[in-house]
């Protein structure tokens, strides 16, 4: 809905705690671009007035009677969807539940403080008026099937015999396909897709760069094991990269490899604005593996990952971008695309086999000993 220059977002405030509400209610209606158009108080309520209200946006907990939060938003996104901001919990199942609600179909979510504290929450003040503001503008779909991923053993026809990543690398001075993927908003459920449809024998190292905290990463990290065929692991600092492995960036760090191909985790401060930034870890797996590098650049509101994109395709890899129609948000994939550092945009759902395709056909060229 285009909205004039005096009408404000409506926000539908859900969430069992009435203290919460309030403090809720003045941080949204502090803001001119927002107001708060009813309060719910359970899942229930909350598909109710989901449905009469037709706010512009919602602010959903998770633990709450009669309804949670995760049956709550698969019902709106099922049922009469409107854009869903998470507020919830760091704790580990803080951060379980949140990412489910992700796959479920909400755009994107605000961490409650760890301390419980709710009056706490008017230092998270900017982030949530932003992310209300941005959710707002998503349009969304009647679906909640983001949780439903691909599985990764569907039957493929046989590819022809070629060797494997670990005999790749033996044969050309340890050099192997390494494929980095940056993603923001609407980034979990779309790398789960991507990840979901890569077969167990793939031939590369797959690195993970996701704007979320740490708990956060850990969290997923779990969760993408469960639909993954490659083993799935948060990086560690120092640890030598290896083919068949998916390393997720941890949300308190920046990644970089190393000349020699090894994992360096820094956890100095944010880079222009990020942290974990994605185009360093662009810019250093195209340094170290220049032509057998691949970077995915999927849904997100920033610029991260375009400079890096652009570092990459100059050293001779490979750039791939998510299309709009497919990207909860269209930022970080349309300004990689805006500076000429995109190779092919595709769908999300024919990245994977793209990736797949790409390190097969580098396995296939590279001749042995090429460095």
């Amino acid at each position: 809905m285009t909205k004039g220059p005096d009408k404000k977002l409506r926000v539908l405030v859900v969430d069992d705690s009435a203290f919460m509400c309030k403090v809720l209610q003045e941080i949204i209606n502090a803001d001119p671009q927002l107001e708060v158009a009813g309060q719910a108080r359970d899942g229930r309520d909350a598909v109710a007035l989901a449905e009469s209200l037709r706010p512009d946006v919602i602010t959903m907990d998770i633990n709450m009677p009669h309804l949670d939060g995760l049956q709550a938003t698969e019902l709106i996104m099922s049922q009469n969807p409107r854009p869903i901001v998470i507020v919830s919990s760091e704790s580990r199942e803080g951060a379980s539940s949140t990412l489910r609600a992700l796959e479920l179909g909400a755009i994107d979510f605000v961490p409650k403080p760890s301390s419980g504290v709710d009056l706490d929450m008017h230092n998270t003040r900017e982030e949530l008026t932003r992310k209300l503001r941005m959710a707002a503008k998503v349009r969304v779909v009647r679906t909640a099937t983001r949780s439903k991923v691909p599985s990764p053993h569907a039957p493929a026809p046989a590819p022809a015999k070629q060797v494997t990543g670990a005999e790749f690398a033996a044969q050309n001075g340890g050099k192997f396909p390494m494929v980095v993927i940056a993603a923001s908003t609407g980034g979990p459920a779309a790398v789960m897709r991507v990840v979901a449809a890569l077969p167990k024998d793939f031939q590369g190292a797959l690195f993970l760069v996701l704007h979320m905290p740490a708990t956060f990463t850990r969290q997923f990290a779990i969760q993408l094991a469960e639909i993954s065929a490659l083993p799935v692991k948060e990086a560690e600092t120092n640890e030598a990269a290896q083919p068949g492995v998916i390393y997720l960036c941890p949300g308190s760090h920046h990644l970089r490899l190393s000349s020699t191909g090894k994992i360096n985790l820094d956890a100095g401060a944010r880079i222009e604005g990020y942290r974990p930034c994605a185009d360093v870890a662009f810019e250093t797996i195209a340094a170290y593996a220049r032509t057998l590098a691949i970077g995915v650049v999927l849904t997100g509101m920033s610029n991260d990952a375009a400079k890096g994109a652009k570092a990459m395709k100059a050293a001779g890899g490979y750039v791939i971008a998510q299309d709009e129609a497919s990207s909860v948000i269209f930022g970080m994939p349309a300004e990689a695309i805006k500076i000429g550092a995109v190779d092919n945009i595709l769908p999300l759902d024919e990245i994977g086999p793209a990736i797949e395709k790409r390190v097969a056909k580098l396995c296939r060229l590279v001749p042995a000993g090429t460095r």
